[in-house]
């Protein structure tokens, strides 16, 4: 815990030039990248260590996760950031697609294992540990982001950005009542579209 006291808690404090780092990186200045990583690290961190310990991922921890995700956030440096919310929304998003490659690649090792459904509950389970139900659950949350951006961004930034219902109410600029009716609507589609995935 003492390693998050030097940073504010998300949506406080912001330092005042992270939103211009942003722009000059996303506009060709490479070395904006230098000073912005030093302020967004720890709250990158806390993302990653909440979402690893719901999984238990035995080939990632936090450190070369939130490395792993800085590295393919740069690949996308030309994207036209906005805030520091729009990079944290993001950052979940490349989060996602960062576990579920690893997730792909340890099931392309385990061929022919049988799997459990997956317990889409308040804590959501899985993470590498079930690398066939977290492949379902994305091909199955790009379902639902087709029906509904919202619902499936909800997932998104609760299960793979580690944030909190309230936290995403105030990230999405929502009440948090509206986050939990929306969250017990994906849920509800999720569990389906997963079984299909699965072939279950």
């Amino acid at each position: 815990m003492d390693d998050e006291r030097s940073t504010p808690p998300s949506g406080a404090g912001t330092p005042p030039d992270l939103t211009a780092l942003l722009r000059e990186w996303s506009g060709g200045a490479p070395e904006a990248a230098d000073q912005l990583f030093p302020l967004v690290y720890e709250e990158l961190r806390r993302r990653a260590r909440a979402q690893l310990a719901r999984g238990g991922s035995h080939t990632l921890d936090t450190n070369s996760l939130v490395h792993e995700l800085f590295l393919k956030l740069s690949e996308g440096s030309e994207t036209a950031w906005q805030d520091r919310r729009h990079f944290f929304a993001l950052a979940s998003k490349a989060m996602r697609h960062i576990l579920v490659d690893h997730a792909r690649r340890r099931l392309a090792q385990k061929r022919g294992e049988g799997h459990d459904p997956l317990a889409l509950d308040e804590n959501l389970a899985g993470g590498e540990g079930r690398p066939a139900e977290l492949a379902a659950l994305d091909a199955a949350l790009d379902r639902l982001a087709r029906l509904d951006e919202r619902l499936a961004r909800v997932v998104e930034l609760h299960y793979f950005g580690g944030l909190s219902l309230d936290e995403i109410g105030e990230q999405m600029e929502v009440s948090v009542r509206t986050v939990k009716r929306d969250w017990r609507k994906a849920r509800a589609f999720l569990h389906g579209a997963v079984r299909v995935e699965l072939g279950t």
